[in-house]
């Protein structure tokens, strides 16, 4: 009698190859237990395999589509790294030592003007596409919320700067300052004037701001003003501020020839434990080259000079010289006087032509003004207009003058010698690049300070706060993600390279920017790319199938790669 035993699969190995699996029924015939063959199964795939190896056990599979559902997912890894980072700087306690709605809801701001930048609606809108909002305990706001959350802010920021000062401002250290400003698109605000705009945003109104940073671009405080202030004129509140309310008697303020003019350096010499860093004017290095203290023959076998000057009492002066700024100057000049030039032959032609009805002194103005005043070079062109005629020559002798301190530029500091070498008050002075780099981040793709989409000049003071509360997180991101990214690593290289000569980067920032990989092999980032891969880092909300929405459910979330937890472990080293 045959009895049917069962079937298993045996794997037969082989030397060198991979090993023979069959699929094999063993029976009993009398008392002898005997098997065979039925089939050689050696090419399926390994999953399969154990899918046939636990069915011949007894076990009872199903599809997994029928063990649960995906009911909802929402990007994380971004949100995630933002958030990481926002508890590594202590962010939660700058704004307030104490949970509460409030502080939740500009955290949130502050994150997603780092993730996805937009206004107040579309941001109650954006994060719940995210785990932002449930990771906030935010769900439920609204966009009238999230303004009274920014009068909240706005009540709170002397506080936050004080906080933030005493964290990276030090006695006798760098305190850098620059102004700029962003087009306002509305009538509403008290703060919209028509002014110097930068923007290039012709017809709209401008609002003014002034951002103080450390000495690494670290942002500490901001004030906004209206349009029409003068960046000159900001100066007194931010000595104000550094001695008022940060309680700072010695430190050093670096600011650009625009802002620390004549008469707010006199202001300042009334603090005496205040010093600054400024630069001269083109037109105070022409006077000094007039009257003798400067001449081109100071840099004949150096680049670099300190001199004196009777007009500048007490004052140090190191005259620099770069060689490759005096190129490029120079070809500047004379690309925009031959583009003057052929745009002015062309009026001149025209005034030519017109005999009939022949141009009037004020017509040809209008046109020759256009010009003058788009490329900028007016000063050196003679300029003939009269009634049906008009004629221009190059003011040769004033463009040999402006040539000669091509490339020269004057720094002015109040401190002496052996508190600031004349390397280091350059290199001090350079770092206004810092401050100028906190501004592109603003205006640009980042964190879009513009357009403006408040109505209050309260609000709108509120909304410069929350996005230099986001540059600050950004900056330190930045900053720990230096391995991922396009950036230099060697930053110590700033403090001992030449102070005249044009910054270089290491070999290492050299070979990420040409190859665009990293030793790893992996992709280079910028900062916006490496936050668009966290985002690929999802929360999948999970259930039974068919169960109603009210049964308990889990959370499944993407296991991050290694790139990605590099960037995770990279935030998690991040100090204050």
């Amino acid at each position: 009698m045959l009895i049917i035993v069962g079937m298993h699969l045996h794997v037969i190995p082989n030397r060198g190859r991979p090993a023979t699996i069959l699929l094999r029924e063993s029976f009993r015939e009398g008392k002898q237990v005997h098997k065979r063959t039925l089939a050689n199964l050696s090419t399926l795939p390994p999953a399969q395999l154990e899918a046939l190896r636990r069915t011949l056990k007894g076990e009872r599979l199903v599809p997994v589509a029928t063990l649960f559902e995906v009911s909802r997912s929402a990007a994380h890894g971004h949100v995630h790294a933002v958030l990481m980072a926002l508890r590594r700087l202590g962010l939660p306690d700058l704004l307030a030592s104490r949970p509460s709605r409030s502080r939740a809801l500009v955290l949130a701001m502050v994150a997603a003007r780092l993730v996805e930048p937009n206004s107040k609606l579309a941001t109650t809108r954006w994060w719940h596409t995210t785990t932002l909002a449930d990771t906030l305990g935010v769900t439920d706001a609204t966009e009238e919320e999230l303004y009274d959350a920014l009068d909240w802010l706005l009540a709170r920021q002397d506080r936050i700067e004080a906080k933030l000062a005493a964290r990276h401002l030090t006695e006798g250290g760098l305190v850098l300052y620059d102004v700029s400003s962003s087009y306002y698109e509305g009538r509403t605000c008290a703060l919209a004037r028509f002014g110097h705009d930068r923007d290039g945003r012709t017809g709209c109104p401008i609002i003014v701001y002034g951002v103080l940073t450390d000495a690494d671009g670290r942002p500490v405080a901001m004030e906004v003003y209206p349009g029409n202030t003068g960046d000159s004129t900001t100066v007194p509140d931010q000595v104000e501020k550094l001695r008022e309310r940060f309680k700072l008697s010695r430190v050093v303020l670096v600011g650009d020839r625009g802002m620390l003019t004549e008469p707010k350096i006199a202001h300042l010499k009334t603090f005496p434990g205040l010093g600054w860093i400024s630069a001269l004017t083109a037109r105070a290095i022409r006077a000094l080259v007039d009257q003798g203290p400067l001449q081109r023959s100071l840099f004949d076998q150096t680049h670099l000079a300190e001199i004196t000057a009777p007009e500048y009492p007490g004052e140090r002066l190191v005259a620099c010289f770069n060689p490759l700024l005096a190129e490029e100057r120079k070809r500047k000049r004379e690309a925009l006087l031959q583009a003057t030039e052929r745009a002015l032959t062309a009026i001149q032609h025209e005034v030519t032509r017109r005999t009939k009805t022949p141009l009037t002194a004020a017509e040809i103005g209008v046109k020759v003004g256009k010009i003058v005043n788009r490329f900028k070079v007016a000063k050196h062109f003679a300029l003939t207009i009269k009634d049906g005629a008009f004629a221009w020559a190059r003011r040769t002798e004033a463009i040999r003058r402006e040539a000669e301190l091509d490339g020269i530029y004057v720094i002015r500091t109040s401190e002496p010698k052996e508190r600031l070498s004349p390397e280091e008050t350059v290199r001090s002075y350079k770092r206004l690049a810092a401050v100028e780099r906190a501004f592109r981040t603003l205006k640009g793709l980042d964190l879009r300070v513009r357009p403006i989409f408040h109505r209050t000049e309260a609000h709108v003071t509120a909304h410069f706060f929350l996005c230099l509360l986001a540059y600050y997180v950004e900056w330190h991101m930045r900053d720990a993600w230096r391995p991922l990214l396009f950036a230099d690593e060697d930053q110590a290289a700033k403090h001992t390279r030449d102070p005249i000569a044009p910054a270089t980067r290491s070999e290492a920032a050299l070979h990420k920017v040409h190859t665009r990989v990293l030793d790893d092999g992996t992709a280079v980032h910028s900062f916006p790319t490496l936050l668009k891969d966290l985002s690929t880092i999802v929360r999948n909300v999970c259930r039974r199938p068919g169960a109603p929405s009210e049964e308990s459910s889990f959370d499944v979330v993407t296991t991050p790669t290694v790139k990605q937890q590099r960037a995770y472990e990279l935030l998690e080293a991040i100090t204050v």
